[in-house]
């Protein structure tokens, strides 16, 4: 596996990121509208999409939760400098 796809909702805060969490898995949205409405990343407005990237493009804890994930599969919180990052795998090549 070369690259992934990968969506992404960055917030503050790690409690942000657990409730959207939560709200996602009780589909009370998904995570394209929560990527929409809560993410401080310009992709956001993308419903998340980060489309392809290889390793060695993306910071280390978020490329380590990304490349474990399966397709379609949805990370726990991830922090990083930039915030905390809910992840969802999209797509593998």
């Amino acid at each position: 596996m070369s690259e992934i796809r990968a969506s992404h909702i960055l917030v503050k805060t790690e409690q942000e990121a657990q409730n959207l969490l939560s709200d996602i898995k009780a589909e009370k949205i998904s995570f394209e509208d929560a990527a929409m409405e809560n993410s401080l990343c310009p992709s956001g407005r993308a419903g998340g999409d980060l489309g392809f990237f290889g390793k060695g493009m993306m910071v280390k804890p978020f490329e380590d939760a990304a490349f474990s994930l399966e397709v379609g599969e949805l990370s726990e919180p991830v922090q990083t400098q930039f915030g905390w990052h809910l992840i969802k795998l999209t797509d593998k090549n």
